[in-house]
């Protein structure tokens, strides 16, 4: 999934709701969104699930998902599967076929795995990077992050103009969100709660919390020289990826639980997925007959 800048975002989506008449009749009082002001509009958990939903949906009929029986799945339903409800939100996981090391939660509870991330980390050290992306769910960051994109576009504006619902989008404003959920960046105090959340998760079901510093050691060391979302998002970004790291440790050691962590072994790396164990959005038939 490509990076998009936030400025192409901004004029790529204001350039969709002039076009999208057709299916959202927003009127001429939503001509005066931004000079209007729409910091009272009411945008809900459920709000921001519904939008991030229909967001997650599209994303998984356009990239490879992994099936029920691939073994990418069995091991992130064996990692993390049983861990399904949240305070006021459920969780539901799927895999990605991809090489990129990534991994999101949305929300509606949609967790994302790429396989790139699976391949280059234990279970453990796994668990304290989805911990943190769904610390992001739980602390609400997800749905205020989701506001406050629905509120630069305007659609908040649109939508309160006619209505005490959320405007219906069109499936170019979907993916230039599903793009933003990806992209989006939170606060040092957020990213710092995500952290915490990640760890005291790990504590209180009895996994090993030193894997959560030597994840965010792995994806620091990733990040020197790239410009990967979201190793940026995790370690470039507040706060720094070495104080990450040591926060962790410094968590650990005063519960009396420091040691240095050993990286258990990994599973045999997932080469290929076979059509059987893989879902995936049927292509497009070609209109030409050229060969390559």
């Amino acid at each position: 999934m490509k990076k998009k800048s936030i400025l192409s975002f901004l004029i790529l989506i204001m350039g969709g709701l002039l076009n999208a008449n057709a299916q959202i009749n927003f009127g001429e009082k939503a001509l005066g969104a931004v000079q209007k002001g729409v910091a009272g509009f009411t945008f809900s958990d459920a709000d921001a699930a519904a939008l991030s939903k229909a967001a997650v949906t599209k994303m998984d009929a356009e990239n490879t998902v992994a099936g029920p029986t691939d073994p990418y799945t069995i091991r992130l339903n064996k990692v993390f599967g049983q861990y399904t409800q949240g305070d006021g939100f459920t969780l539901n996981y799927k895999v990605y076929i991809l090489k990129e090391v990534n991994a999101f939660a949305t929300a509606d509870g949609s967790v994302r795995v790429y396989s790139g991330l699976m391949d280059i980390m234990d279970d453990n050290e796994l668990l304290a990077v989805i911990g943190h992306e769904i610390g992001h769910v739980a602390n609400h960051d997800s749905r205020d992050a989701m506001k406050a994109m629905y509120k630069k576009e305007a659609l908040i504006d649109a939508a309160a103009s006619q209505s005490t619902t959320i405007a219906t989008l069109t499936e170019n404003q979907l993916a230039k969100i599903g793009s933003a959920m990806i992209d989006s960046k939170h606060s040092r105090k957020q990213e710092s709660e995500a952290d915490e959340f990640s760890y005291n998760f790990m504590k209180k079901h009895g996994y090993d919390v030193n894997a959560v510093a030597s994840a965010f050691s792995i994806l620091a060391k990733m990040s020197e020289g790239t410009q990967s979302t979201f190793l940026d998002q995790m370690m470039s970004s507040h706060p720094d990826s070495k104080e990450r790291a040591e926060l962790a440790k410094q968590r650990a050691e005063k519960d009396g639980l420091y040691k240095p962590y050993v990286q258990q072994k990994m599973p045999v790396a997932v080469v290929k997925t076979t059509k059987k164990t893989t879902t995936k959005k049927a292509p497009a038939k070609k209109t030409s007959t050229q060969k390559k």
